[in-house]
């Protein structure tokens, strides 16, 4: 039985680890514009790959190249990184270089090379992933606001009513959720007039 349920963890594990790299940024053309997500999965950098020959082998790796990041969100970043991956046309990873970057305003364009890069093919396609997007402390990405709830209405009460009872000719004022006590026969009698709920 714990088998079955280990099995069973680790294929949902699977399935969701399957649509998370689905959802994440895209390969691109070494022409194209790559797109890097924040954290709830906006576009929040364009990636322009500025050196054009990368012909690596891994005998002689490709060791930096240089790369355009525009900031496209409203937010001022105060420390920007990530990394580059390129992979070659099996679609196989062939090397990744981390970039960053200390400031980057509202769509400012900024360039920044990939020390530690190791590129051993001719790539064909690239991506770039965020991994550190840190704001100004007046820009803190804060939850969605709910707009608060407009004031309840305030119900105004109606008046009492007064009714009168009349019992043989004999009136007698009454109003609602107050008793009036009224001698029947020899009896004293208690009378309740209530409204229908």
């Amino acid at each position: 039985m714990r088998r079955l349920i280990a099995i069973a963890t680790m294929i949902v594990a699977f399935c969701f680890s399957t649509f998370a790299q689905q959802s994440n940024e895209q390969r691109v053309a070494l022409a194209g514009t790559a797109l890097a997500m924040d954290a709830k999965s906006v576009p929040a950098l364009e990636a322009r790959l500025l050196t054009q020959v990368l012909n690596g082998s891994d005998d002689s790796p490709v060791t930096n190249v240089k790369i355009a990041i525009k900031n496209i969100t409203p937010n001022f970043y105060t420390y920007v990184s990530g990394w580059a991956t390129f992979y070659d046309a099996n679609a196989t990873r062939c090397g990744e270089g981390l970039f960053k970057l200390d400031a980057l305003a509202p769509q400012e364009s900024a360039e920044v090379d990939t020390p530690g890069l190791r590129v051993r093919c001719t790539p064909t396609q690239w991506r770039v992933v965020a991994t550190n997007l840190m704001t100004r402390t007046i820009d803190i990405a804060k939850p969605d606001l709910v707009a608060p709830n407009p004031p309840e209405a305030v119900v105004e009460r109606p008046a009492p009513v007064n009714f009168i009872i009349s019992i043989d000719g004999e009136e007698h004022p009454i109003q609602l959720n107050n008793p009036i006590t009224l001698k029947l026969g020899n009896r004293n009698r208690k009378v309740v007039l209530k409204p229908i709920q």
